[in-house]
C-alpha cells in the first residue's frame, strides 16, 4: 500500500452503524484478523490482552447480553455482525504471566542468549511494578494496550474492505460475569463488530467530520 493508498483509506472508511444479516466472513479473513490481533504490539512485549472471538449466533448473542436496557441500540450490530472481539485487558500480571511471555520470548529465539533474556524480564517485571505499586494504574496501563490492538484490528479491516465498529457502549460488568473473567484476571474493555455492512447502514453515505488539520496536528 503506497501512500496516497493509504491516505484515501483512512478518509473513506466509516463505522458500520448496521450490518447485513446472514453473512460471514472467509476462513482467510477471520484468520487474517486474528493474526493482528495476536501480533499487535504493547509496552514491553507485556501482551496484557485475551482477545474472545464470537462468531457463532450462540456465542454473538452471550455478548449482545451487555446491551441490554442503556445499550440496546449496540445489540443488532453484535448480533449481524460476522464477528465480534472482546477485547479483555488483565488486571494483573503476575509471575505466571510474565514468565510464559519470557519463554516464548526465548523459543521464538528473540534474545541472543541468557543474559539478554534476564534483562529483558528485568526490564518488563520494573514496568510492572512502576504501574502495580508507584503509579497504581496497572488496570488502566492493560487496557490502553488493547486499544492499541483496537486500533490495527481497525485499519487491517478497512484495508481488507471488511466492515467494523468499535463499541464501548455494554455493560462490563454484565459481560464480565458472562465469561466468567474476573476468575481469570481479566475485564472486558471494548468490542469490535465486523462484517458485511447492510444496505440501512446510515454512516454510509455521510460525509466524514474532522476538525481541520491545523488545530489537531502541530508541527515542531
Amino acid at each position: 500500500m503506497n501512500a496516497a493508498e493509504m491516505s484515501a483509506l483512512v478518509r473513506e472508511r466509516r463505522t458500520v452503524k448496521a450490518y447485513r444479516a446472514d453473512q460471514s466472513l472467509s476462513a482467510a479473513q477471520q484468520q487474517a484478523l486474528l493474526d493482528v490481533l495476536r501480533y499487535s504490539p504493547s509496552s514491553v512485549n507485556g501482551q496484557p490482552w485475551q482477545f474472545v472471538i464470537a462468531a457463532s449466533a450462540e456465542s454473538k448473542a452471550r455478548i449482545a447480553k451487555s446491551t441490554q436496557g442503556a445499550f440496546a441500540y449496540n445489540a443488532p450490530k453484535l448480533l449481524n455482525a460476522a464477528m465480534v472481539v472482546v477485547f479483555c485487558a488483565r488486571t494483573d500480571l503476575d509471575d505466571s504471566h510474565l514468565s510464559a511471555v519470557l519463554a516464548q520470548e526465548v523459543a521464538d529465539g528473540r534474545h541472543a542468549d541468557a543474559q539478554a533474556a534476564a534483562r529483558q524480564d528485568h526490564t518488563r517485571r520494573g514496568y510492572v511494578s512502576l504501574h502495580r505499586e508507584v503509579l497504581q494504574d496497572l488496570p488502566e496501563w492493560t487496557a490502553r494496550q488493547a486499544y492499541l490492538a483496537l486500533g490495527g484490528l481497525l485499519f487491517a479491516a478497512a484495508a481488507m474492505q471488511i466492515g467494523a465498529t468499535p463499541i464501548e457502549g455494554f455493560d462490563a460488568a454484565v459481560l464480565d460475569n458472562e465469561l466468567d473473567l474476573a476468575q481469570q484476571q481479566l475485564r472486558s474493555t471494548v468490542l469490535c463488530a465486523l462484517g458485511e455492512r447492510g444496505a440501512d447502514d446510515f454512516n454510509a453515505a455521510l460525509p466524514k467530520s474532522r476538525l481541520p488539520e491545523g488545530l489537531v496536528l502541530k508541527m515542531l
